[in-house]
């Protein structure tokens, strides 16, 4: 198992569990928890490797209101808020949702536009990134129940498993109780149950990453419950 960390010459670098951060702020509503860092890099039954967290050096500029400028005060003390607020929580241009952002380095001089007055500041900094992709296996735990399906958390997305594809069996929703459960198989799925599953549709919104939408399925051999994953194994 590895987690992959892209340096700032662009290189691909291996990094250990170690290397990677126990505590991360959460701003506004999005976040990472030890636990999630902990499965961040795990293995998997098929070829190749599952990494949805990266740690990466970017460049990136942010703006620096004139009223944060001050004769003989450095502005270093306002970069690290600026920076956080300009790209935590927000998709970049791959579609990556950044998570939590560190180290922030200013890179030359500022440039001031014409008619604005603030300062347009190039930085350099770590980011942890959040990414999905089609078509790929994700581990995530049940957080909501409604008529339509289920609400699965990834990281710090929320996914659809819709109804029709939880399992090869028609299902009953008590949304009351937040249970599924299947008419013939009597396999039930609740809040709070882990499960691994496909993305079958995946569109993110980088004007607003809440409204972004990813759908699930769990039809497939190896998918579904965890706990129907074991009985099926045995």
């Amino acid at each position: 198992m590895r987690t992959l960390q892209i340096g700032a010459d662009g290189g691909e670098h291996d990094f250990g569990y170690s290397s990677l951060p126990r505590r991360m702020p959460v701003k506004d509503g999005w976040g990472i928890s030890p636990f999630v860092l902990s499965h961040a890099k795990r293995d998997w039954e098929t070829e190749g490797e599952l990494i949805m967290y990266k740690i990466i050096t970017k460049e990136d500029t942010i703006r620096i209101p004139a009223e944060y400028i001050r004769k003989d005060k450095s502005l270093d003390q306002h970069i690290d808020r600026l920076a956080a607020s300009a790209f935590e929580g927000r998709f970049d241009e791959q579609n990556r949702f950044v998570l939590v952002t560190s180290n922030h380095e200013p890179l030359d001089r500022g440039r001031i536009i014409h008619g604005d007055g603030a300062i347009y500041q190039q930085v350099r900094f770590n980011a942890v990134l959040f990414c999905m992709d089609d078509y790929e296996v994700v581990e995530g735990a049940v957080s909501e129940i409604n008529d339509f399906g289920a609400f699965v958390r990834i990281g710090p997305m929320e996914a659809l498993l819709h109804k029709s594809q939880i399992m090869e069996d028609h299902v009953d929703i008590n949304a009351g109780m937040g249970v599924v459960e299947g008419r013939q198989s009597g396999r039930r799925l609740g809040v709070g149950s882990s499960v691994r599953a496909r993305i079958v549709s995946l569109s993110p919104d980088p004007s607003d990453p809440r409204r972004s939408k990813i759908g699930l399925t769990c039809k497939q051999s190896g998918l579904g419950s965890h706990e129907w994953i074991h009985e099926d194994q045995n």
